[in-house]
């Protein structure tokens, strides 16, 4: 985790998405969290790199929080440069696992704080 580019994003899993090799070995699973607040519903995309066999913990439609930080990538498509900001995983808990939560909140907690090292 970073302590100049956090994220913490809790949400409903809306797409499992796909899970692909990438070109440097490993692999990535990216899917979609939806957020709602009064502004209404947003879809986040995310990015896990070398997620466990496991796969996501929970079913779509079901709590999900994720803690990493927001990136943009560059990529071609169709002969020209698209880009695609979205969040990259460093946790994904199901919503409903309070203790590993709040673990991984308080870790979040110290980081901006400033009391504990970036990891």
């Amino acid at each position: 985790m970073s302590e100049q580019n956090l994220v913490v994003l809790r949400g409903v899993l809306a797409a499992e998405g796909t899970q692909r090799d990438l070109p440097a070995g490993g692999t990535v699973r990216q899917f979609d969290v939806t957020t709602r607040d009064d502004d209404g519903a947003q879809t986040v995309p995310v990015a896990w790199i070398d997620p466990p066999p496991q796969g996501l913990p929970v079913a779509l439609g079901e709590g999900i929080v994720v803690v990493g930080k927001v990136a943009r990538r560059f990529f071609r498509a169709g002969g020209a440069t698209q880009s695609r900001t979205e969040v990259v995983a460093d946790e994904v808990i199901a919503a409903t696992n309070r203790r590993r939560v709040g673990r991984v909140l308080g870790n979040v907690r110290r980081l901006v704080e400033g009391t504990a090292s970036a990891g």
